[in-house]
């Protein structure tokens, strides 16, 4: 399908949704023009037995000059958006020396399951776009025996983002240079806690930041020794039916499809009371309530609360049949879940 083609026919599609595609079909022709190439920016999946979870985005990207040192300079936020993506494009997946053709959707994105037959763990396979180099990229494949696994929020959990607050959230997007993002004191201590405990272990960073934004989230956990894990972020922008994605369904539709997937391994669920987390691991409890091991929130500090406009209401969990624990920091939740026997104190996982 060429970029002038109109995106496919639905029983109802925003208006906006349509121009946005025509916005960035014009944009790639520009680039196209210019000699620039789409290539695959992928995104670590998972999988399962006889499955994988495909993630990645079709994009023509602006080269990044590499720092004297090797390693990329510090990026601003805008440059992750001035990326072109490359709606429907045809991109073949190679696992296993078997080819996959799949397509992108009308913003690029490659989210799609295949079958293949993969050994536990971290494994590697390729990805490319219109016969260009094939590009290396991986999935967690979670073996059958596994029973724990960690779900963990990114904004205001791991990196202090202060997301909620729209003027702060765009300024951190798109102006803050990467080196300059703060991790939540004691996170990543408590991530490799967690996954050393349980070895494994599926470790899966849900976010409602933009694909746009994961390679800098990449580098970040990286950078500030948090555990790999698979990232799912979504798309901002119209859908064919409203104005805007809800981040609060994007989190529950993905929670809801790892128990379906999952449906031997129990759950720890990770995030913060500065947005929705507390209400959307609530609607999950109730509905998975064996399918999840704890719940630790990790509460905003003052000044933190301020700039996120906020709390949300966290409901009284005290009667709960899950665990629910607070604090402030990653130290604190670590003591809350030895406290309730998720983590063994001597170095043995409670679950």
């Amino acid at each position: 399908m060429s970029p002038t083609d109109p995106p496919p026919v639905h029983a109802k599609v925003l208006w906006l949704a349509r121009l946005e595609y025509r916005f960035h079909a014009w944009r790639e022709r520009r680039a196209r023009r210019r000699g620039q190439k789409p290539t695959v920016t992928p995104f670590p999946g998972y999988g399962g037995p006889g499955w994988v979870r495909v993630l990645g985005r079709v994009m023509i990207v602006p080269p990044v000059k590499p720092s004297g040192s090797g390693e990329y300079a510090g990026v601003r936020g805008w440059r992750s958006f001035a990326a072109v993506p490359v709606g429907y494009a045809q991109v073949t997946v190679t696992i296993a020396g078997v080819d996959h053709e799949v397509v992108a959707d009308r913003g690029g994105v490659i989210d799609t399951r295949l079958p293949a037959e993969l050994e536990p763990g971290w494994q590697t396979f390729t990805m490319s776009v219109e016969g260009g180099e094939p590009i290396e990229t991986r999935a967690f494949v979670v073996g059958g025996e596994v029973r724990f696994g960690i779900v963990s929020d990114v904004d205001d959990t791991v990196m202090v983002t202060a997301l909620p607050r729209p003027l702060l959230a765009a300024w951190n997007s798109f102006v803050v240079n990467e080196h300059a993002r703060q991790p939540v004191p004691g996170m990543a201590v408590l991530m490799e806690r967690v996954v050393r405990e349980n070895p494994g272990a599926p470790l899966v960073y849900l976010s409602t930041g933009a694909w746009n934004i994961a390679p800098t989230l990449i580098r970040f956990l990286s950078r500030h020794v948090f555990p790999p894990g698979s990232l799912l972020l979504t798309d901002w922008g119209p859908t064919h039916d409203r104005w805007f994605r809800s981040g609060k369904d994007h989190k529950l539709s993905n929670l809801r499809r790892l128990a379906d997937e999952f449906p031997h391994v129990r759950w720890l669920l990770i995030g913060d009371d500065g947005q929705h987390d507390d209400a959307i691991y609530t609607t999950f409890t109730d509905e998975h309530p064996t399918q999840v091991v704890a719940v630790a929130i990790r509460r905003l500090s003052p000044a933190e609360a301020v700039l996120a406009g906020g709390r949300t209401a966290v409901n009284d969990h005290a009667a709960a049949e899950v665990p629910w624990v607070s604090d402030n920091d990653g130290a604190g939740l670590l003591e809350r879940l030895e406290d309730v026997g998720v983590l063994g104190r001597s170095g043995t996982a409670a679950v």
